[in-house]
């Protein structure tokens, strides 16, 4: 053992002298070791790639890094190997993770992403040092949408959209350079040019072959960097169906919409649901220009199996577009989609001041703050896919915009004032409708009472029965008497046919029949001992 030692020992010290030592010439020997190692540590130098995720929550910016590094076959494969942390709670978070090969032995590229959930523009100042001349290249800009809110999809675009054209616009003029020709590049892929859709080279069939030109409506609005939709948690797809009645009809229109706004970005788009496999992992890595050596996938589009979508840059177009749906007017929501772009960031209508001049100057600001236009591809998309919510609250009678669930106010004074006169005037009310209720009150007690003394009258009279009186010896009934002498005056106020009248000087006075009818009538009411019934 100590010999060997000393050889080995031996061995390195006569190397590393000779390394400084002269040739025969006088010229310093190369440094020998020193190439071995630059060479070796050059060739395990990792690609670095990057990922700028936009939008979705922290558990669903999770689960998308967690798809995409494959880390269930990496744990599989080592069991020892633990997955990098995802710090994203707050502001701008970051994770990275190494993309393995088929074989699980050879590191492809490192991925490093970056993570934000909230389109603030104070974050423009967080974005703007991840986009240098060298990392432009190498980025993929990544915008997670959720089935769960799929009537907010194209709001959220337009959000993420118009800060990226902020922080871009912002950029150094060396750095719009090397974007430029970024985007020149990417429109050539899958045209018959340089590139296939999966990023591989290809060979033109004939030297004269020449990429198409892009169609009505494709890369009207690039923006410097590859950009791709994903729509996360497809299999809610079925609860929509269930709950909210959505037919295949309102899949197709949102699947319209999208496509149609991306055509203007040359962007991708993809559906993806945890439960089923999906070509997000090709789509991703394929726009960062990393493919395996050992097994190539190339991209498949579908369009046909609604939870499944896959569109490719660069393979879709209008007359595509329009296969899927008839009535879906797409040169109107391409042209709307860029009147939403030129909107202000961050919105106008955010701002206190401006807010209140909106109505002076016939301005009108939606629930974010932006101006209100006409054409715009957002109102078109949320008119035809409406939000469940709004539309509870239509129906319960509620004033309110389309897009929001705020109402104007009444000043206070004036919601008091008011209030206070239909108090006094249902006060007034209630005390006529009392009044009105007493005097009823009092007419029924009045009623009663008459009602009652006629009952008793009639009571005493048939009990005493007739009142009878004794006049000379006669016996006389007092009631029949007063018919009697009024039956008389009747018949002898009457006027009498005239006739021959024999006259008589013997003739006899006329009856007083007022003084007889006083008279009984005094007998009737006397109360002294004389006035008895039947005597």
């Amino acid at each position: 053992m100590a010999g060997t030692n000393a050889n080995r020992f031996s061995t390195y010290t006569s190397a590393s002298g000779s390394a400084g030592s002269e040739d025969k010439n006088g010229e310093p020997k190369k440094a020998m070791w020193n190439s071995m190692l630059e060479s070796v540590a050059s060739g395990k130098r990792l690609p670095e790639k990057n990922l700028l995720v936009m939008g979705g929550s922290v558990e669903s910016q999770r689960d998308f890094i967690e798809s995409l590094s494959n880390n269930e076959l990496r744990r599989n494969f080592d069991r020892q190997t633990k997955a990098p942390p995802v710090a994203n709670q707050f502001a701008l978070g970051y994770t990275y993770y190494d993309l393995l090969d088929a074989d699980h032995e050879d590191t492809l590229a490192r991925i490093s992403a970056y993570l934000l959930t909230s389109p603030s523009p104070s974050f423009a100042p967080l974005i703007k040092p991840l986009l240098t001349p060298q990392s432009i290249p190498n980025t993929l800009l990544v915008v997670l949408l959720d089935w769960s809110e799929p009537w907010s999809w194209v709001r959220q675009l337009r959000e993420w959209m118009l800060l990226l054209r902020t922080v871009l616009l912002a950029l150094p003029d060396e750095n719009k350079t090397i974007m430029e020709e970024v985007m020149s590049q990417w429109k050539e892929r899958g045209r018959g040019g340089s590139f296939n859709l999966d990023g591989t080279i290809a060979t033109a069939a004939n030297e004269g072959d020449v990429s198409l030109p892009p169609g009505p409506g494709e890369w009207e609005e690039p923006l410097g960097l590859p950009l791709c939709v994903v729509c996360q948690n497809a299999e809610k797809m079925d609860v929509l169906e269930k709950t909210q009645s959505w037919k295949e009809e309102d899949f197709d229109v949102v699947l319209q919409f999208m496509r149609t706004i991306l055509l203007r970005h040359g962007a991708s788009l993809i559906y993806t649901a945890p439960s089923a496999s999906s070509q997000l992992q090709t789509l991703a890595h394929s726009s960062l220009g990393i493919h395996s050596l050992l097994k190539k996938q190339p991209l498949k589009p579908n369009v046909i199996d609604r939870d499944k979508v896959v569109v490719p840059p660069n393979w879709d177009s209008w007359s595509k577009i329009r296969v899927l749906r008839e009535g879906f007017d797409v040169e109107v929501i391409s042209e709307g989609w860029s009147i939403d772009l030129v909107t202000k960031f961050p919105p106008p209508g955010r701002d206190p001041e401006n807010a209140a001049n909106a109505a002076a100057n016939g301005v009108e600001y939606d629930a974010d703050g932006y101006e209100i236009t006409p054409g715009s591809a957002v109102t078109k998309y949320e008119e035809s896919i409406r939000n469940p919510t709004h539309d509870a609250l239509h129906m319960a009678g509620r004033d309110t915009h389309a897009t929001t669930l705020e109402v104007e106010t009444q000043d206070t004074q004036l919601f008091l004032e008011a209030r206070s006169k239909q108090l006094e005037a249902h006060k007034q009310k209630m005390e006529e409708e009392d009044r009105e209720r007493a005097g009823v009150k009092a007419q029924l007690k009045d009623k009663k009472a008459r009602d009652d003394e006629e009952e008793k009258t009639a009571n005493v009279s048939d009990h005493i029965g007739p009142v009878q009186f004794n006049v000379g010896g006669i016996q006389v009934d007092a009631d029949d008497m007063m018919k009697r002498l009024q039956d008389r005056q009747t018949y002898a106020s009457s006027p009498e046919p005239e006739s021959p009248v024999e006259e008589t000087p013997d003739q006899q006075q006329p009856i007083d029949t007022e003084n007889l009818q006083n008279f009984f009538a005094n007998l009737m009411n006397r109360k002294g001992p004389g006035a008895k019934n039947g005597v």
